[in-house]
Formats: C-alpha cells, structure tokens, sequence
C-alpha cells in the first residue's frame, strides 16, 4: 500500500503564513521605532526601515519553513558575514530579542509556539554579536 505524501507543518503555516509573519515583522519594527526601550537597536539600523522590514520578512518567511524569499533575491543569508558593519554587543541582542518578543505577544502568537521561536532566535541573535558588551 502506497503512503499519501501530507504536507508537512512548519512554524509558517502553524504562524498563520504570509498574513502573519508580515504583520509580526511590521509590529517588531513599529516597536522598535516607537519604544525608547529598544534605542540602540533603533540606532543600528537605517533612517528608513522599509529594506529592513522587507529583508527581515524575506529571511523569516524562509527560516520558518515558507517561501525562500530572501534566497530567492540575495541567496545564502551569511547573516553574520551580513550583520559585521553593524555593532551588535550583548545589549543590542537583548533589544532585539525583547522586541521580538514583544512583537509576538502584540499579533496573538501562542505562548507555546512563542518559546520555541524564542530558543531559535536567541541562539541566532547570540551568534550575530560582534562587540563587547
């Protein structure tokens, strides 16, 4: 008897997809330029966020087990290679990782799926520190 192939649950679909993933970029990035608990993150990036917005939803969708966006325009992600001009030390991480959170708990992701996310993104983040401090 043959098996049915079944499309296989990744973070994206259980996410909510493109809806969802762009809306959880935009509020990361809203907070980001609204919260002055997030200005040295703020500082690192551009005067202007839409590339960013774009890229960080481009690379998410991929990382999450949908589209390949990012690949798809730029190819591999080399995110550390990438994020060497910008100074990232252990309280740019930490901005960062909080934001996110907070991001995720504004567009109703679930506690359970938000710290899974969580270990994921702090292991990434960590790796992208490239200061002291």
């Amino acid at each position: 008897m043959k098996e049915i192939d079944e499309p296989k649950s990744t973070a994206y679909s259980m996410l909510g997809g493109e809806t969802v993933v762009r809306a959880l970029v935009d509020r990361f990035y809203d907070l980001m330029e609204l919260e002055p608990a997030y200005a040295a993150l703020r500082a690192v990036h551009p005067p202007t966020l839409e590339e960013s917005r774009n890229k960080l939803f481009w690379f998410l969708s991929g990382w999450l087990g949908g589209p390949d966006l990012y690949i798809e325009r730029f190819g591999h992600p080399r995110l550390r290679a990438r994020h060497l001009p910008y100074a990232i030390g252990v309280n740019e991480r930490n901005q960062w990782l909080a934001c996110m959170l907070h991001a995720m708990e504004d567009v109703g992701i679930e506690e359970t799926m938000q710290e899974r996310l969580m270990q994921s993104l702090y292991q990434t983040a960590d790796w992208m520190r490239n200061k002291e401090g």
